[in-house]
């Protein structure tokens, strides 16, 4: 057997990529970064996720970092996640990445205790689920 054989012509490895590379891109497209469970947005843990009103919708940062950050943790986004849709990403003041929907940037409440909690909303009248 020669060498040209034994490989898969140029072509056919071109196709193929293209093919898993489309697929993959159809799939990122239709997948959110979360999920709406009786109205509220809630992380791949279950647990409930908030809006902040000291946050301004599409300026691409948040208003909750440092100690705040600390009872308010960032839903954050990996580093190959990307925005679609209404989904956004913020750059942080500490580097990190953090999903917003429709603008605003999202959190969850460190009080909360289990999946569906919601007892961070309405504090301070600054804290809202997430709908």
């Amino acid at each position: 057997m020669n060498k040209t054989t034994s490989r898969p012509p140029l072509a056919l490895a071109l196709g193929l990529l293209l093919l898993t590379t489309a697929c993959g891109g159809m799939y990122a497209s239709h997948h959110e970064p979360a999920a709406r469970h009786g109205g509220m947005w809630s992380g791949a843990n279950g647990m409930t996720l908030y809006t902040f009103d000291r946050d301004t919708a599409h300026s691409g940062k948040s208003a909750c970092n440092g100690p705040c950050a600390t009872n308010w943790p960032p839903f954050l986004a990996g580093e190959m996640a990307q925005p679609q849709g209404e989904w956004s990403i913020v750059h942080r003041e500490d580097g990190r990445r953090q999903w917003a929907f429709q603008g605003k940037p999202l959190y969850y409440w460190a009080k909360d205790q289990k999946p569906g909690d919601s007892t961070g909303d309405g504090v301070n009248n600054v804290w809202h689920v997430a709908r």
